[in-house]
């Protein structure tokens, strides 16, 4: 009962808000072209509205990538049509209350207020389309708590989301930065794939270019949310990280040079669940490893970083992707205790890094975060 009144709930806030910013667009375009046939934006603006939720339903492949892929653009433009109205129905609502603007001049201040909110989200929304082609590469270095060896060079990505909206026309970018960067050791931090093996277009090439990434000790992986079963892939999955010569750490860990412990968490919340594994409790993992060595933990979801104490080094996570687009950025600040970058709560505690993603989920945007690739000197 209580998920059926949260679906009606949810349902009922995401056709109000489609309502408003409906209605301010049929405004605006009404004031333009006094002729222009209501019934006919009513049914286009519905059908936009509409991609969104059809993308997450069980749909025949073709019928989900393309509605995917229209949803994926219109949700960009929505979030900022309702952003920038909502910021100009208050300037207006203000102004007027104040007395600034003469009645005899609303229709026309609204009017404007209107063409300033639609310019403005064209304008972030192109820009967001042209960072998220966009590929950054970040530094840091950590000193670990216990000794190491001699220094490793960790690469670290997240959130390929292969499967989603241009994520495979990045794959050969990605894989010549990470090769630029000479790592010993790279970490692939979960959300490989994007809840559906069959939404990538072309596996086969996707495999061949992961395979072309070269590290020292080899690439490793965790499973993020998106990796679970839910359309009931994740057997394909699993024979395309194989053959991409990945080695899939499901609360497992690897000896790297015996200088390193790095352990790959399965993700607590995967959507649909994941087939054949469970994830552990972690000191059933921790019982098996050699402690004496530096722990290092792949973690897709910084979430859950308070379950490790001091005999963790480091932690790696994803997940977040910074928010994506602003205002989500204010979003994750709030949600976790470390959203992006480096932290350590105190010298006791493990050093946690958390990454923005190298690519973007649902839409192909970035507003204040960018696609990256994380280089990390261990010391």
């Amino acid at each position: 009962m209580e998920v059926i009144l949260g679906a009606v709930l949810a349902i009922s806030v995401y056709g109000g808000i489609n309502f408003y910013v409906g209605k301010r667009l049929h405004q605006y375009i009404s004031f333009i072209f006094p002729k222009a046939n209501g019934i006919v934006f009513a049914v286009v603006y519905i059908l936009l509205a509409l991609t969104i939720l059809l993308s997450f339903m069980p749909l025949p492949i073709i019928v989900k990538k393309t509605v995917r892929f229209i949803g994926a653009y219109w949700l960009g433009f929505f979030v900022y049509f309702l952003i920038f109205f909502l910021l100009s129905d208050l300037a207006v609502l203000l102004g007027n209350a104040i007395k600034l603007i003469p009645s005899h001049m609303l229709q026309n201040v609204q009017f404007y207020a209107k063409t300033a909110a639609i310019l403005l989200t064209i304008g972030v929304v192109c820009y967001g389309l042209y960072n998220a082609n966009q590929l950054k590469i970040v530094s840091y270095e950590v000193q670990l708590k216990r000794s190491l060896a001699g220094d490793i060079n960790i690469v670290l990505i997240s959130d390929l989301h292969l499967g989603d909206i241009n994520s495979e026309n990045r794959l050969e970018d990605i894989v010549r930065e990470i090769n630029s960067l000479n790592p010993d050791v790279v970490c692939i931090a979960g959300d490989i794939f994007s809840d559906d093996f069959y939404s990538i277009r072309d596996p086969e090439m996707a495999s061949t270019l992961l395979k072309g990434i070269e590290a020292t000790y080899g690439v490793f992986a965790s499973l993020g949310n998106h990796d679970g079963d839910m359309a009931g892939t994740q057997s394909e999955m699993m024979d395309f990280i194989e053959r991409s010569n990945i080695i899939l750490l499901n609360d497992e860990y690897k000896i790297i040079d015996e200088r390193l412990v790095l352990i790959g968490r399965l993700d607590a919340s995967p959507i649909g669940g994941f087939k054949d594994v469970r994830r552990k409790d972690f000191s059933e993992i921790l019982a098996n490893t050699n402690v004496d060595l530096p722990i290092v933990v792949m973690e897709h979801n910084p979430g859950h970083i308070d379950e490790y104490g001091s005999e963790v080094d480091l932690i790696l996570s994803g997940h977040t992707h910074r928010g994506q687009i602003f205002p989500g950025s204010l979003i994750t600040r709030a949600v976790y205790t470390v959203d992006y970058g480096h932290y350590q709560k105190d010298s006791d505690s493990p050093n946690v890094i958390v990454t923005q993603g190298v690519h973007t989920w649902m839409m192909p945007m970035r507003v204040g975060t960018d696609n990256e690739i994380v280089n990390i000197l261990l010391q």
